[in-house]
């Protein structure tokens, strides 16, 4: 087999591994890795497809949820979208090879999509990642159970009930406590006019206990970096697999549009 020859992008390729490697001076061996690489997985990322790079746990069940966006996005004309899991690996032992390959799919990717459901895992410095500069701009959140708790954001009757999932989750708070917040929750969401009872509220607490896994629990820094893409409207939480699915919708259309597709909208 020919050695892999460096791509016409090679410059910034390699600047985006120097950085990922912090400077450190790459062998001819490791750089034949690196444009293996390139070659290999990079050219779908450069077509005219649109390319979505969809991170979280790939742990079971959490992985599921991921290719359930996986699926969702497939279904649409022109898109691309992937795990980094199912990307070849670079076999160098030497180096941190895991930033490398982030660094490449999140910077030639057109979007980014977060899917959370825990604090702990590799997922978490990921969302360190996409929530600054240069990945910002170009990644939405999907984080499960996750509400900003403010009374200014208690603006219907989805968000009170993820507010006091949240309250319940919360190992530091008694019984008698859960109840006296999510009784103070409900009563000042009605006082701001949202229709929703308190039935509706323990209901959904209990269907929760009953069917489904522990809650989401995320610690403060986590919180704040969603708040950070929800205030830019590319946060979306969600509770259930099928909500998820519709959440996904909220992400960029592939571009171009088809032209098939405009004539049927006539």
């Amino acid at each position: 087999m020919d050695p892999p020859t460096p791509p016409p992008n090679a410059a910034d390729t390699m600047r985006l591994v120097d950085e990922a490697v912090g400077g450190l001076e790459l062998d001819p061996t490791e750089k034949r890795e690196v444009w293996r690489f390139v070659q290999r997985e990079l050219p779908y990322l450069w077509s005219q497809r649109t390319s979505y790079f969809i991170i979280g746990s790939y742990r079971d069940p959490y992985i599921r949820r991921l290719r359930a966006v996986q699926n969702e996005l497939a279904k649409q004309l022109g898109a691309y979208p992937f795990v980094m899991g199912d990307l070849m690996e670079m076999p160098i032992d030497r180096l941190n090879t895991f930033d490398i390959t982030f660094a490449l799919l999140a910077t030639y990717s057109d979007y980014i999509a977060g899917i959370f459901e825990k604090e702990s895992g590799g997922e978490a410095p990921e969302l360190g990642e996409i929530d600054d500069f240069p990945y910002f701009e170009k990644s939405t959140v999907f984080p499960r159970d996750y509400v900003w708790i403010t009374d200014s954001n208690l603006d219907s009757k989805h968000h009170v009930i993820q507010a006091a999932l949240t309250i319940v989750s919360t190992d530091e708070l008694t019984e008698k406590n859960v109840r006296k917040e999510v009784t103070s929750l409900i009563n000042r969401a009605q006082e701001r006019g949202v229709s929703v009872s308190g039935q509706d509220v323990w209901d959904a607490i209990t269907d929760r206990k009953e069917t489904d896994t522990e809650l989401a629990t995320y610690s403060w820094v986590h919180r704040n970096k969603f708040r950070k893409f929800e205030l830019h409207d590319r946060c979306f939480p969600w509770t259930t697999e099928d909500e998820l699915r519709t959440a996904v919708e909220s992400l960029p259309s592939p571009t171009p549009r088809p032209h098939w597709e405009e004539s049927n909208d006539q």
